[in-house]
């Protein structure tokens, strides 16, 4: 009986391995075999090296799907997929160590070659991002010049490409953003989430120009698409930890393998915490500090060949003591000198503890609070029938938003509490189906819905010092009566609702051999639905119609609903030239659409009344062309030149009101707005050893028309014939934030370090990004521009793709002093405040992967 069933054994373990042997052929790019590679099951110790001519067999002792990884001196070591055991050799090519690696991407729902695709994509890489040290979407920003990202705070984030997009400035939720934010094909419709930490990251890829035929949320100016690591059926860990000055730490784990033979797991984690940068010398701490913590979770089911279902789920939190500006200075302004801010404090008896902001140091006396929560589960299910894949992306995700700020960013009781908390969900459904529909054929065609809602219930109060910001007659013994203003404020509870259906398509037709016609259309629906009531309540009691008069100046009760709803049809074609794998030129037509706007956050008063054909705004149309060409004049270069214009009409924008019962100003619109420019992208792998990049970008971003803009700081209480003004015309100035220079370049040296291990590197490593002078104001003002920067970043170490790797890094390495923006003050007496770029810092990362 024994013998039997080690016979039966035998004979099941021997058909086992057979059907688990790998037959392959390993090639250089120019179709030579390899001699000797060496080929390895990743995660486990099973591995052979190829013969002399570069053949190998490989017995797998686990079932597909798993990965080999393939090696040999004088070529970069990569990774294969093995889907399925095929009876056919398979044949594997080695990009050789001073040769660039060809990038995949996914942007058109379907796996290609980075530079086949006629649209202007940057790629960032899981490895690039770690290298940098860059953790979250404001550093990636640095690696791709073309791309904009302003944060005051979490909420009143902006992500712009090109210089359009976002608003500058402030936040309004009515508000579609311009650019698309996708991880994992999953829309994040709030910009809040690019300020979390990167957890899991394997790519990123920036999309340049309109985007509303290939992805489900239509976006006027690109689009973010952000792909995680999947959970894998080979195990693997990955543990990284860093340190650095301010008391930074950071660490990030990662486990993943096979729960059965169908079912596969990931989980991972990410913390960051780092001291504050800035001393509030009042309450005698440091603030601007990082509190993050995160994590995510996969689940992978895959049943067959054909079908693959993934489960996941992610939350972070981020509880900073952190996000205040620090006053960078006084612009005087047209009012009467006693309402200029250095008469008001001097009235007041009050000093800034410090005139030069790059000393950090503020005195704040409201708690500074940036209370920011994210998360949200979705189910992903692939399903390959016919020639391509049916996908279907479900998803529910959240946003916490539980702030405190000084709006008056002074140690007075000017403005003593501004606290809107927003709560905001999300659902949404995205299918689609794309393939290689035929030989000549491929496309995607899908439909998408977006449901969202967001509530705000908020309080703001002024102080015992608002008076004086607020007094505007000579009527001293009036404006100082006792609490005339302290703890009189606004309560506000506000929502917006809002729904986006759509269905587009988007083909690639072949031509012949060389020549590409890529048509895409879209039909959308948006739908938006305010309510906005606030309140004027709070402090003493009051009868006296003078004084009660005094208060509504500064906080008045408003109540507002409104509603739209709008179809649109926009589309796009481009034409591609490839005759060989040295060139593909292409020119691109194409429209977009943004909503109609709508503001939630209060509306400026004109002569006592709300303005209310401000509650909602015109939709923004864009008609945009581009054409460039994507090279590789060798092996080891490419070399990318594309040029862009785009004619918007109705250009959304964000002003801040002097008023301060307007939360975070209100929308307007610009006539006509002209953005083009030039952008060039080379990668140059000089030697095995050195490898360069370089990305330049020149912006002229304009108002053609824009006759109702808002008064610059300098020019508040302008008058004319005895009658206050509130606007000009700016029409040929320059869009905020946006430089007319920008570039990122860096190198990297490295070299084969083997007295650490086998496949290790030594590398050093240089960054460099550059903007230049830019405009941090809707409308123009001598006060609020920004000069130009330049930021070095460096590292040194050693990495293994599996083991250990360690290395040094600096960021700001020359300690340069910038504003990343600047911001008037709530009432507009003249102070405006700096949003700071982080100073020095620099640390070491220590990595383990198996």
């Amino acid at each position: 009986m024994k013998k039997i069933l080690f016979l039966i054994l035998l004979i099941y373990s021997s058909t086992a391995f057979a059907q688990n042997t790998i037959n392959g052929l390993v090639k250089d790019s120019k179709g030579a075999p390899v001699p000797h590679a060496s080929v390895t099951i990743r995660g486990t110790n099973t591995g052979v090296n190829a013969d002399e001519n570069g053949q190998f067999t490989l017995k797998a002792t686990i079932d597909a799907p798993f990965y080999i990884r393939i090696s040999s001196v004088g070529f970069k070591p990569q990774d294969f997929q093995i889907i399925s055991i095929q009876n056919a050799p398979a044949e594997f090519v080695l990009v050789g160590s001073d040769q660039l690696q060809e990038i995949v991407v996914v942007s058109r729902r379907r796996h290609e070659l980075l530079q086949d695709v006629p649209i202007p994509i940057s790629v960032i890489g899981g490895v690039q991002i770690d290298k940098t040290g860059a953790f979250n979407v404001n550093r990636v920003k640095e690696l791709v010049p073309s791309l904009q990202l302003y944060t005051s705070n979490p909420r009143n984030t902006g992500i712009n490409i090109r210089g359009i997009g976002s608003p500058f400035g402030l936040t309004n939720d009515g508000l579609d953003p311009g650019v698309g934010f996708y991880v994992d094909g999953i829309y994040y419709a709030r910009p809040a989430a690019a300020t979390l930490d990167f957890i899991d990251i394997d790519n990123i890829e920036v999309l340049r120009g309109p985007q509303g035929t290939l992805f489900g949320k239509n976006t006027a100016a690109g689009a973010i698409n952000i792909t995680t690591r999947k959970a894998s059926f080979t195990p693997g860990v990955s543990l990284e930890s860093s340190f650095g000055n301010y008391g930074y730490i950071q660490t990030k784990a990662s486990v993943t393998g096979p729960l059965s033979k169908q079912l596969a797991a990931r989980l991972s984690f990410s913390g960051t915490q780092r001291n504050g940068v800035i001393q509030n010398v009042a309450r005698q701490e440091a603030v601007n500090d990082i509190n993050n913590i995160g994590a995510r979770g996969q689940l992978l089911y895959k049943p067959s060949n054909n079908t693959t279902i993934t489960l996941s789920g992610d939350v972070s939190d981020q509880k900073p003591n952190g996000y205040v500006q620090v006053i960078a200075g006084v612009a005087p302004t047209l009012r009467a000198p006693y309402r200029q801010f250095n008469n008001i404090i001097a009235d007041l008896g009050y000093k800034l503890p410090s005139t030069n902001p790059f000393a950090r140091i503020i005195d704040q006396d409201t708690p500074a609070k940036s209370g920011n929560q994210l998360g949200g589960v979705s189910l992903n299910a692939d399903f390959k029938i016919g020639p391509g894949t049916l996908t279907s992306t479900t998803a529910w995700r959240y946003w916490n938003w539980d702030p405190s700020t000084d709006r008056d960013f002074t140690g007075l009781p000017v403005l003593t509490k501004s606290q809107n908390p927003s709560k905001q969900h999300q659902e949404s459904e995205e299918i689609r189906y794309a393939g290689d529909f035929s030989e000549k054929v491929s496309g995607v065609v899908g439909l998408f819905f977006l449901d969202q809602k967001v509530t705000t219930t908020g309080r703001e109060e002024a102080g015992s010092a608002e008076w004086r910001f607020a007094q505007n007659t000579t009527n001293t013994a009036l404006w100082k009566t006792p609490g005339l203003f302290e703890g009189y404020g606004i309560s506000t509870n506000s929502s917006i609702k809002s729904q986006t259906a759509a269905a587009f398509a988007n083909v690639d037709w072949k031509l012949g051999d060389a020549f590409h016609l890529s048509p895409g259309v879209r039909f959308n629906y948006d739908k938006k639905d305010v309510y906005y009531n606030r309140a004027a309540n709070g402090g003493i009691q009051m009868t006296d119609p003078a004084l009660i008069a005094l208060r509504n100046g500064v906080y008045s009760s408003q109540f507002y609903t409104t509603n739209f709803d709008e179809k649109n049809f926009t589309y796009q074609i481009t034409a591609s030239y490839r005759p060989n794998k040295r060139l593909n030129a292409f020119a691109t037509y194409s429209t977009s659409y943004k909503p109609s706007g709508v503001n939630v956050a209060g509306l400026p008063t004109i002569n006592n009344a709300p303005a209310l054909d401000l509650a909602v705004i015109k939709p923004e149309k864009t008609q945009h062309i581009e054409f460039g060409a994507k090279t590789n004049p060798t092996d080891n270069l490419t070399l990318n030149v594309m040029f862009h214009n785009s004619d918007i009409k109705d250009y959304q924008t964000n002003v801040q009101s002097p008023e301060p019962g307007v939360n975070r100003g209100y929308l307007a619109t610009a006539q006509k707005v002209n953005v083009k420019g030039v952008e060039l992208d080379a990668n140059f792998q000089a030697t095995k050893n050195f490898s360069f990049y370089a990305s330049g970008v020149y912006t002229d971003a304009k108002y053609v028309k824009f006759t109702n803009a808002p008064l610059p700081l300098e020019q508040t209480g302008l008058t004319a014939n005895g009658q206050s003004v509130y606007f000009e015309d700016i029409s040929g100035s320059q869009l905020p934030g946006v430089s007319k220079w920008t570039t990122s370049a860096g190198g990297e040296f490295s070299t084969d370090a083997k007295f650490v291990s086998e496949n290790t590197r030594f590398f050093v490593g240089i960054d460099d990004y550059f903007r230049s002078r830019f405009s941090s104001s809707p409308t123009p003002s001598k006060y609020l521009n920004i000069a130009g920067y330049s930021l070095v970043n460096a590292r040194l170490g050693y990495r293994a793709t599996r083991g250990f790797s360690a290395y040094i890094w600096s960021r700001n390495l020359f300690n340069q002093n910038y504003f990343e923006q600047l911001l008037p003050a709530s009432g507009n007496a003249g102070q405006y405040a700096g949003v700071l770029g982080d100073q020095r810092t620099f640390g070491i990362t220590l990595r383990y992967v198996l």
